[in-house]
């Protein structure tokens, strides 16, 4: 991803090659409703709050994405 300055990692998805893998960051600086960021590795990126975050996170953890995991 490009112009990452100023943004906080917070986890990368991956991470065993140098392919670009998905990364999530805190963009501080950001409105409130665009504060988390999503990259992938053909760089796109997807913002938003920390609400609508807090909810995908809420939702994987009740199971909600484990049929998409599975290959």
């Amino acid at each position: 991803m490009s112009d990452i300055n100023g943004l906080e990692p917070l986890a990368t998805f991956c991470g065993n090659c140098n392919c670009g893998c998905p990364q999530l960051f805190v963009d501080p600086s950001a409105p409130a409703e665009r504060r988390v960021l999503l990259t992938d590795d053909f760089g796109q990126r997807v913002q938003m709050s920390v609400e609508q975050f807090a909810s995908l996170v809420e939702e994987a953890k009740a199971g909600k994405l484990d049929g998409i995991a599975i290959a």
